[in-house]
């Protein structure tokens, strides 16, 4: 039931304060992202030398009810866990139904034309294939 779920996903961000008996405490801070979409392109895996490969893939939210224009939102998905990031690169490929539950990642690169600029990624630490 709806409740049910509700209460599921308020105990991921509230915790026991041991002080306090009975009495539960909201987190102070909060990352998590969740998506149900389809996937864009096959993911692709990088290796700067030196550092751990990583998977990586474009995501497109599925959205529900929604009339009229619609704008295209792709997310960048990356996958650094060993043994996730093996998986989705061997068996995810362009247009499966997948959920990723991860973080969002704010950062900066340099681009071939030596300008600066901003990146937004979802780090992967969660993926479930959907079929249908």
């Amino acid at each position: 039931t709806n409740i049910c779920l509700f209460l599921q996903v308020l105990r991921q961000f509230v915790r026991h304060d041991s002080d306090m008996v009975g009495s539960l405490v909201l987190e102070r801070s909060m990352n998590r992202v969740q998506l149900l979409g389809r996937v864009g392109q096959d993911p692709i895996m990088r290796q700067v030398e030196g550092k751990n490969p990583v998977t990586i893939f474009l995501l497109q939210p599925m959205r529900c009810g929604e009339q009229g224009n619609q704008k295209t939102t792709w997310h960048r998905i990356s996958v650094f866990r060993p043994g996730l990031r093996d998986v989705t690169y061997q068996y995810v490929k362009k247009g499966a139904r997948i959920f990723v539950e991860g973080k969002i990642d704010y950062g900066e690169y340099t681009d071939k034309n030596n300008v600066r600029r901003q990146a937004t990624t979802i780090i992967a630490e969660f993926r479930k294939t959907s079929f249908g």
